[in-house]
């Protein structure tokens, strides 16, 4: 029995791309969460749901538990979260009523949580803690256990009293050293080494070194930090990767920052910490374009960076400057030089599908991709994420379906150029051509005719299927020319 239970609710088992990708990491955000309770003296225990049948394998370890206090906290570092999907918000939901049914006090934070409270409390949610949550959820157990504050004097909280209350917001902790270290030692660390091991003969654990992200995008949802960015010490980010260099013998990291190093200086230090304390693994991390100076990616290199991850998105100006992105087009291929030359893998995420974008948009992208050759792209479809200005573009053209189900769903949620069909067509035909391309010479005779072959169907399909531009473009951007993707290759 413990007073505490924490839980979160991304399965595996619900998400068919994270299954067939199997790249599982704990659950960061909720183990930070287990030791700020745990520094208090709370006696704590963890429902990880990674690698659990669904929400009904929750309701033995509630009997078993018995806890006063049970704790959805989602793990807010992970972009999964911040997509709010529909089988996680369903599978917390379920939990929750267990919970309340059992006796325990029920408690909810996340993104999905802090943009829709109303939805968690009308399922068994007592108190939703809104935004950054990890100071809010001591003060809270703390006021419910001693009742030495009253709890509307608690910011960041929301409950049902009379209707809907929210308490003042919170800001963002600006010093995030002053949270101890994610409490490992509650994660069956081996069933996430099998799982990697089975799928990839290496093993793979997920760090942070920052809280938020300064940069404008107006698609990027922000519910936890808003345009809040604070970096943790070189010197503590080294010592946990000695740690776990030491616990759990991981062959990579993960570093779950939406921007990683945001200061070239700070790269610098954070490569002479990990050579003061050997605590040298490699890992991959998330940046920007015109964050990859040949300082910043000199120090990555000496710290033990292999990949980079870029928001590339397009290859058309007009699109990233609709995005309000404040990144160049001409860029990409100077700065996936500049990693290449210091031994790091430059890896592209692309978004199709911004309002507005046309075939002659796509072709940029895709010609982009050839030129370049990216080690890695991660493809999708713009998302409209709630409290996004992009979301308040399309709002009003939005139906009944407002979340993704899985994390492969690809779906249109808006009148876009083209149809959610058209786009998982060409996110099949991008990730192909750029391999063929990668081969080069050792292709198959016969693949640059095939694809070219499905280049052009592409195009007569959009060409058959285009809907006029979205009248809610907010600038007058010109049309680009279009790239003949059909063309015989270089």
């Amino acid at each position: 029995m413990v007073d505490i239970l924490l839980a979160h609710s991304f399965f595996l088992a619900n998400d068919a791309k994270q299954q067939e990708q199997m790249r599982p990491y704990p659950p960061l955000g909720t183990l930070y969460a287990a030791s700020a309770l745990r520094v208090r003296g709370d006696s704590v225990a963890l429902f990880d749901a990674t690698f659990a049948s669904g929400a009904e394998a929750f309701a033995p370890v509630l009997a078993q538990q018995q806890p006063r206090f049970v704790v959805f906290f989602e793990d807010t570092f992970h972009f999964l979260n911040k997509m709010c999907l529909a089988h996680a918000r369903e599978a917390t939901c379920r939990m929750s009523a267990m919970a309340r049914e059992a006796g325990a006090t029920v408690l909810a934070a996340g993104s999905d949580v802090t943009d829709h409270p109303e939805v968690y409390l009308e399922h068994g949610v007592d108190y939703a803690l809104l935004g950054e949550a990890d100071h809010t959820l001591v003060e809270l157990i703390n006021a419910l256990r001693n009742e030495s504050q009253a709890v509307n004097e608690i910011p960041g909280l929301a409950f049902l009293r009379d209707g809907l209350q929210r308490t003042a917001t919170r800001p963002p902790e600006r010093q995030p050293d002053v949270f101890p270290l994610p409490a490992w030692d509650l994660v069956d660390a081996e069933s996430y080494r099998r799982a990697w091991m089975e799928r990839h003969g290496t093993f793979g654990v997920n760090m942070v070194t920052t809280r938020g992200c300064p940069f404008h995008c107006n698609w990027c949802a922000k519910p936890i930090w808003g345009q809040r960015y604070a970096m943790r010490s070189p010197a503590s980010v080294a010592a946990e990767m000695a740690l776990l260099k030491k616990e759990l013998r991981p062959d990579h990291l993960w570093f779950a920052d939406d921007i990683f190093g945001l200061q070239p200086q700070w790269v610098a230090e954070f490569a002479d910490e990990i050579e003061k304390q050997d605590a040298s693994i490699p890992f991959r991390i998330q940046s920007r374009l015109d964050l990859m100076t040949e300082k910043a990616v000199q120090g990555l290199a000496r710290a033990g960076c292999t990949a980079v991850w870029l928001g590339v998105e397009s290859g058309s100006q007009r699109i990233l400057d609709a995005m309000d992105k404040g990144t160049r087009v001409d860029q990409v291929p100077v700065v996936r030089e500049r990693l290449a030359n210091a031994g790091i893998q430059a890896c592209f995420f692309l978004q199709l599908g911004y309002p507005g974008e046309t075939w002659e948009d796509v072709c940029l992208t895709v010609e982009l991709v050839r030129q370049t050759l990216p080690d890695e792209i991660g493809v999708s479809v713009s998302y409209p994420l709630p409290g996004t200005r992009f979301y308040e573009m399309v709002r009003t053209e939005l139906g009944t379906k407002d979340h993704w189900e899985t994390s492969d769903d690809l779906a249109m949620m808006f009148q876009g150029t083209f149809t959610t069909p058209f786009y998982r067509r060409l996110h099949k035909l991008i990730h192909r051509d750029l391999a063929a391309h990668k081969n080069g010479k050792n292709v198959k005779s016969g693949t640059s005719d095939t694809l070219a072959r499905e280049w052009e169907a592409l195009a007569k399909l959009a060409a058959e299927s285009q809907s006029p531009t979205p009248t809610h473009i907010e600038k007058n951007y010109p049309s680009p020319a279009a790239p003949d993707l059909s063309r015989p290759w270089n």
